[in-house]
């Protein structure tokens, strides 16, 4: 295998195991076939308002010192019932409108598949209602019209450009909504066939109203912008209740849901699980809803909230966020969607003990169709001697189920009735669980057993091609063995029948086959083991193993460094110290003591907050003044060694003043925006063309060593500056200095362990030829070199910020180049924010090669090794893991180290075309893999 064939199967590897995750665990939960089902009872309410705040917090409306709606306190304190509505991760507005109106919780990856549209087919409220009109967002609304069967589901929506977070005011958001909602009432007096069509039953209004969030991205929850803006939607919900009521001539047919679909943290963002994202108001109020009832005991909640928000004295009634779906769909006489996992929250219920207890079957009884859905699926897929069916829930005891409610309800024993209809609820759902989790474990089997082969592969090609091995010369020439060839054959042909009789999905086959050819290479390889054991005499034993102490306990530091940053902190700390025992410090002083610095002043960004942090655009500037600072003094001390070109000189002026520039740029983007003027036109053609530049301007520099380093340091910086609103800013900066260092002292580690005369490193030259056969083999310290570049790959990720909570980013990082609302532009430019500081060190990486005359592939072999290392204990800490959040924890972090895996093997050809090597990929093309 060669060394172009050998990339690709790796990366094609990576991407398989990167890709698993998502299939173990985050396939879609929905099940069709089932049959709609509805009380058969007259329901209370002919017409249900759903009004929808979104990114409201509950303490927002709840708190009487905060808060400005008096109507809607009136409504909590006479008219209805009202809670707090427990959201789940990620807290966006798709799966947040999802669960409110459909009744369950999207899978993650269905929020990148579509924000406007459908990835998967889905029931609704919506959908089982006789009309929708719908007024809001074109973000939210449209996905909702498209997944409606017919075309009783109508929208109106308002222009994208709308959201704009420099907009002077977001709240003219909702008021165009209520204004809109104004209208079309009004036209309904006129409009016979329109007013004839609102006076029929099962009818739903919804009011979507974004200007709330809007102004929490921009200005902050505890913003007067945020807080009049609440003060407005009550008074608009005021006004619509009344309209509704007065067209309707108060009937008493009409029942009101007044809730959000997630919460905002106190700087602006959400998508995790800080409760100020997941705790949501829920008011209720209208027919068939009970009023406002007063407790004088206290109440079955320990948050405290009940005091800060003087609401004591009021019952208070929790419910999940699906919970809500069924309960619009019992006012109003619907059937419950087919995908529902909501409880319904029997509290909110005005009604006879009968429609409570019916309400409750009708409920149990659409769960239960799912989980007979979900059995019989897999039931069909798996041989009937492999089926181990959910034991609670047989098929006898569904039946006995079902029947027992029935009879209980006949005989008038509501409550009890209602209990067992819970209980049968509760079973379904943990059922529906075991079904979608069924080959789980038989999956993650299948993925770690082709994980450790990969791995062991990789170090032997290590031993085999990269070290000096005493090889025994009856095992060079020495063919496969054609019986390991044959029964690798006989187990695929095995697999793939096992996997065709039950009907597997192809990724199915894609992992249990996996693990087939990759432990086959790994056998054929045996005889390098030999190999090792023959030099095992020769070798330094006491120090091979103190090197893999060291390294296990470094890879365990940056496994626990995900969970806590500060970890980052202590490695860098020790990092520092590493001149002094190596002997260093006594060679280069002055090297060392720029190392110890370098590394301290980085060990400071994982102490700083990772969100909450206020904007301080001073801060960007002083990092663009640090900028200028450091890359003046390495120039001139570069263009002392080896002069360079005018036209160099020249880039390299017009370089930093494109640094001076961008350090200004937030400056001035903020200034106008808090003035409310706009994003100016000048500020977003810089940032834009810098964008577009940073990958392109470095290729016209000079391709000497730190010339061309120093141009990719400038430019990226100036990208990286137009993203920053804070001390983030000063982390290229201070990484770059250490990158420097660590170059400068990695040639004194060479120098100190080699006999041969040291060559400048001003002298190096990316563009110039290399002899391949004067390559040296790797050492044992070419460990530690893997290693710290795992470990600043690391500390690049993580150092400003924990990239596996969503709400780790401030959305003002990306106004300098757009205000207006578009997730995958902004998530691209967050992204890019995330990378930039990866890009650094890979390209220093690069660098490190060319000065310890290693072939490339060989130090990256060992850094797939450790990151591999990495991914196989979080993955393992997926199966450990007892609660979701944990298990979605460890997930995430498993997925930014498979990412980070993938990014390193492209990246290796992008930074190769970064510093304008003039080599083959990885220097290697006389060589080859085994």
């Amino acid at each position: 295998m060669n060394v172009i064939t050998f990339f690709l199967v790796g990366l094609t590897v990576h991407v398989v195991f990167f890709l698993s995750i998502f299939d173990i665990y985050f396939t879609s939960p929905l099940v069709h076939g089932m049959t709609p089902h509805a009380t058969p009872l007259e329901p209370p309410a002919s017409r249900l308002v759903l009004l929808v705040a979104d990114g409201l917090r509950a303490d927002s409306l709840f708190t009487p010192s905060i808060s400005r709606t008096p109507y809607l306190r009136h409504v909590i304190e006479e008219k209805g019932t009202w809670g707090v509505s427990h959201t789940r991760v990620p807290t966006e507005s798709r799966p947040g409108h999802v669960a409110l109106i459909a009744g369950f919780y999207e899978d993650v990856s269905a929020v990148a598949k579509g924000w406007k549209e459908n990835p998967v087919e889905f029931d609704s409220v919506f959908n089982e209602s006789r009309h929708t009109w719908c007024w809001g967002s074109p973000d939210i609304l449209p996905m909702f019209a498209k997944g409606a069967t017919g075309d009783h589901v109508h929208t109106h929506t308002y222009p994208p450009e709308e959201e704009d977070f420099a907009s002077t005011d977001a709240s003219k958001l909702d008021t165009w909504v209520f204004n809109q909602v104004k209208t079309f009432f009004q036209s309904a007096k006129a409009n016979s066939s329109l007013r004839a069509s609102l006076f029929e039953d099962k009818n739903i209004f919804f009011l979507h109203l974004l200007g709330i969030d809007t102004n929490g991205h921009a200005h902050r929850p505890m913003s007067r912008e945020y807080l009049n803006n609440i003060g407005l939607v009550d008074s608009g919900v005021a006004e619509v209740v009344s309209i509704i009521e007065d067209f309707f001539g108060h009937d008493g047919k009409t029942a009101y849901v007044f809730t959000s679909d997630h919460g905002m943290t106190n700087w602006g963002s959400h998508g995790a699980g800080h409760p100020s994202e997941t705790l949501t108001p829920l008011v209720v109020w209208g027919a068939g809803v009970n009023g406002a009832k007063r407790v004088t005991g206290p109440q079955p909640f320990s948050d405290g909230f009940l005091q800060d928000w003087k609401l004591e004295h009021l019952r208070r009634v929790d419910v999940s966020q699906a919970d809500i779906a069924p309960l619009m769909a019992s006012l109003i006489g619907v059937p419950i969607p087919v995908n529902s996992v909501g409880v319904l929250p029997l509290l909110y219920l005005n009604n006879s003990e009968r429609f409570k207890a019916e309400s409750m079957y009708t409920n149990a009884i659409q769960v239960l169709e799912q989980f007979k859905m979900k059995m019989t699926q897999k039931k069909e897929t798996t041989l009937s001697f492999l089926f181990t069916p959910y034991q609670l829930l047989t098929e006898s005891k569904q039946a006995e189920f079902s029947h027992k409610a029935r009879i209980l309800i006949e005989q008038e024993k509501y409550e009890e009735a209602i209990s067992l209809c819970q209980s049968l609820i509760s079973h379904s759902l943990d059922g529906l669980v075991y079904y979608h989790t069924y080959d789980r474990f038989f999956l993650g089997c299948s993925v770690v057993l082709g994980f450790v082969g990969w791995t062991s592969y990789v170090i032997l090609v290590i031993l085999k091609t990269h070290t000096s091995l005493n090889r025994h010369p009856g095992l060079l020439k020495q063919n496969p063995s054609s019986t390991l060839a044959k029964v690798c054959l006989c187990l695929t042909a095995v697999i793939a029948v096992f996997l065709l009789v039950q009907s597997s999905p192809v990724t199915y086959y894609i992992y249990c086959l996996l693990p087939v050819p990759v432990w086959y290479s790994v056998l054929k390889e045996s005889g390098t083991l030999t190999d090792l054991l023959r030099s095992a005499p020769s070798l330094p034993l006491w120090k091979c193993l103190a090197y893999f102490v060291l390294v296990a306990l470094g890879i365990e530091l940056l496994v626990v460094s995900f969970f806590h940053r500060a970890m980052l902190t202590v490695g860098l700390a020790v990092l520092s110290l590493w001149p002094f025992p190596s002997g260093l410090f006594a060679k280069s002083k002055f090297r060392s003591l720029s190392w110890c610095l370098g590394c301290l002043c980085l060990a400071a960004f994982p102490l700083m907050p990772v969100v909450g942090r206020e904007s301080n655009t001073h801060l960007v500037t002083c990092a663009g003044l640090l900028t200028l600072f450091t890359s003046a003094c390495y120039f001139c001390s570069s263009r002392h060694k080896t002069p360079l070109h005018p036209s160099g000189t020249q880039q390299f002026v017009i370089q930093m003043l494109h640094v001076a520039v961008c350090a200004y740029v937030p400056s001035l983007t903020h200034s106008s925006l808090e003035q409310k003027r706009g994003l100016p036109l000048f500020c977003q053609i810089i940032s834009w063309t810098t964008l577009a530049s940073s990958m392109l301007v470095p290729l016209m520099s000079s391709t000497r060593l730190f010339h061309r380093l120093l141009s990719l340091f400038l430019s990226f910086t100036a990208t990286y500056l137009l993203l920053s609103t804070g001390s983030e800013a000063l982390f290229p900066p201070v990484l770059s200095w250490l990158m420097f260092a660590w170059i400068n002292i990695e040639q004194e580690a060479l120098h100190a362990q080699s006999a041969a005369s040291r060559q400048e490193l001003s002298t190096f030259d990316f563009s110039a030829h290399v002899d391949i056969t004067k390559l040296r083999q790797l050492k044992l310290d070419d460990i530690r070199r893997s290693y710290f570049f795992v470990f600043f790959i690391i500390t690049a990720f993580f150092g400003t910020g924990n990239i596996a909570s969503i709400n780790s980013f401030d959305p003002a990082s990306i106004y300098c180049f757009l205000t207006v609302f578009n997730p995958f532009i902004m998530g691209g430019l967050m992204m890019w924010k995330v990378i930039i500081p990866f890009v650094i060190v890979m390209c220093t990486f690069e660098t490190i090669q060319v000065v310890t005359q290693l072939s490339s592939r060989s130090l990256f072999l060992i850094v797939l090794v450790i990151s591999d290392l990495m991914a196989l204990h979080f993955f393992f800490l997926v199966q450990d893991q007892g609660s979701w959040l944990d298990i979605g924890t460890s997930i995430s972090h498993y997925v930014i180290v498979m990412s980070m895996t993938i990014f390193l093997m492209l990246l290796s050809v992008v930074t190769r075309i970064l510093t304008s090597r003039r080599l083959n990929l990885w220097r290697t093309s006389k060589m080859h893999f085994p």
